[in-house]
């Protein structure tokens, strides 16, 4: 076998080999390619989570990875990191609950009692967000009522620290715990609104749910036990207690679920009401504690002596 050739200079080294050349970068993704990808998955919205996807991506391969996770079937809040809510943006992290469009309804009608306990005390409502998830409820209570003492509380860490972004911009606290016993001993019997966004799927009818909250959202916000009720019995038991005279608690159910709500409400001394949204197929259900709050003082009538001290 022939000897390999020797160099004609001893001193002299091959040239190193050219380095491998680096793969061109893909090509953006265009609108169209990202409607395409998402209607395939599955998406019925798919041209507006693609201008969604579209406006959050800072680059190229930020889009493609974005329209990569929302095509294995994340929730499009966990992708984009934020839901609209009552016209707000409001963070929300992974394995987060997402607030749903029909708890605006709930807000709206926590709103409405919030303003009217101002009128009667004077004085800014004390609002908690029980079940808070990412504190949407909370954070859209506040912006509406203006000065309130807002606290949220949720048993899951995640949801908790997720809060916080949203409640303690609104200038509020959050707290971690199961129900009531995350709160400051301090709020026992002064809350004038309470909302507890409670899950209230019955246990058997979670598998049905979409993919979206089954597979990426805590199973403890969305199984409400045997009947979905099992969250709701607790808070209302212990509600009466931490409510202010003439205060309100405010829970979202399903219609079949409001009789036994209702039940639940009455048997633990708090005066019942439902209100339904047949536009966001929505049920709220209320109830208040009865007394009467303190009543602000009055301001003297113009032309009237002030009484003696």
């Amino acid at each position: 076998m022939p000897s390999s050739p020797t160099p004609s200079h001893p001193s002299h080294h091959p040239s190193p080999l050219p380095s491998p050349l680096t793969a061109p970068a893909p090509a953006p993704l265009t609108r169209p390619a990202v409607v395409t990808a998402l209607r395939a998955a599955g998406c019925v919205f798919a041209e507006d989570e693609a201008e969604l996807l579209l406006a959050a991506a800072r680059t190229a391969g930020e889009l493609a990875a974005m329209v990569e996770r929302r095509t294995l079937g994340l929730p499009l809040e966990h992708v984009v990191g934020w839901a609209e809510f009552c016209g707000r943006r409001i963070a929300v992290d992974p394995g987060v609950f997402v607030p749903r469009r029909r708890t605006e309804f709930l807000v709206g009608r926590a709103v409405g009692l919030g303003l009217r306990a101002t009128g009667r005390t004077g004085r800014p409502p004390v609002v908690v967000d029980l079940c808070c998830g990412s504190g949407a409820v909370g954070a859209a209570l506040a912006a509406a009522l203006g000065p309130v003492e807002l606290h949220a509380a949720d048993i899951e860490p995640a949801a908790v620290r997720c809060a916080r972004r949203n409640v303690l911009a609104a200038g509020g606290e959050v707290h971690e715990g199961d129900l009531f016993d995350a709160l400051p001993a301090g709020l026992r019997g002064r809350i004038d609104i309470l909302v507890a966004n409670v899950p209230y799927v019955p246990t058997e009818e979670v598998g049905l749910l979409p993919p979206e909250a089954r597979d990426h959202e805590p199973l403890v916000a969305l199984d409400g036990g045997a009947d979905g009720l099992d969250v709701l019995r607790r808070v209302t038991a212990t509600a009466p207690r931490w409510l202010a005279p003439g205060g309100h608690l405010l829970v979202e159910t399903s219609e079949r679920q409001a009789p036994q709500a209702v039940e639940t409400f009455t048997r633990n001394g708090l005066l019942p009401r439902v209100a339904d949204s047949d536009e966001l197929c929505a049920t709220v259900v209320m109830g208040t504690r009865a007394g009467t709050a303190p009543q602000p003082p009055q301001a003297p009538r113009m032309g009237t002596a002030s009484p003696s001290p």
